[in-house]
């Protein structure tokens, strides 16, 4: 009798390890598809993969406390007209076009209900909903930081607009890509 016991016991402990493996598994697998590159950038910045993924929890929450909303067609259509001033801005007067690309980007993130007081919290709050096109707002960010003591080329300041664009996008199309359905 011990024996069969002793073999349930090691069966049902077995299995608990299974489902627990599984589990963190399942989880990790769910972060990195949430934050894509962001996922790798923010465990490699931590002192272990844990922690990193600790990080990225506590990210989440932080998200889902905010209130995040749609925008409606008249105001997506009011943003999109004031990016394409922008775009037409570019041609005489680059530097500020990038400014203002920088400026409409943040005051959609904030219509959107985003904090926008720090910059690297800003980060962390939109690395849950687009952490594949924050890499695009860190290059478009640091370019502008570098066009405002003129240290940047035409050709970096218009990448700095297509980077812009990019999260601009998602952005005014409420996470989805344009065309896609509103969330």
């Amino acid at each position: 009798m011990s024996l069969i016991v002793i073999i349930v016991i090691a069966v049902v402990v077995v299995l608990m390890v299974c489902a627990v493996t599984a589990r963190v598994v399942m989880r990790r697998r769910e972060l990195q598809e949430r934050f894509g590159p962001e996922y790798d950038r923010t465990v490699e910045a931590q002192d272990s993969r844990r922690a990193g993924e600790h990080e990225l929890r506590e990210r989440e929450e932080r998200h889902d406390a905010l209130n995040i909303k749609p925008l409606s067609a008249p105001v997506r259509d009011r943003y999109a007209q004031d990016w394409a001033r922008v775009q037409e801005r570019f041609v005489d007067r680059p530097d500020d076009a990038v400014h203002d690309a920088d400026r409409l980007v943040t005051t959609l993130m904030s219509e959107r209900g985003y904090p926008t007081e720090d910059y690297e919290q800003q980060l962390k709050d939109l690395s849950v909903e687009h952490g594949n096109t924050l890499e695009h707002y860190r290059v478009a960010h640091e370019v502008n930081e570098r066009s405002s003591h003129h240290q940047a080329t035409t050709e970096e300041l218009r990448g700095a607009m297509v980077h812009y664009r990019a999260l601009f996008d998602e952005l005014l199309h409420n996470g989805d890509r344009p065309g896609g359905s509103a969330a």
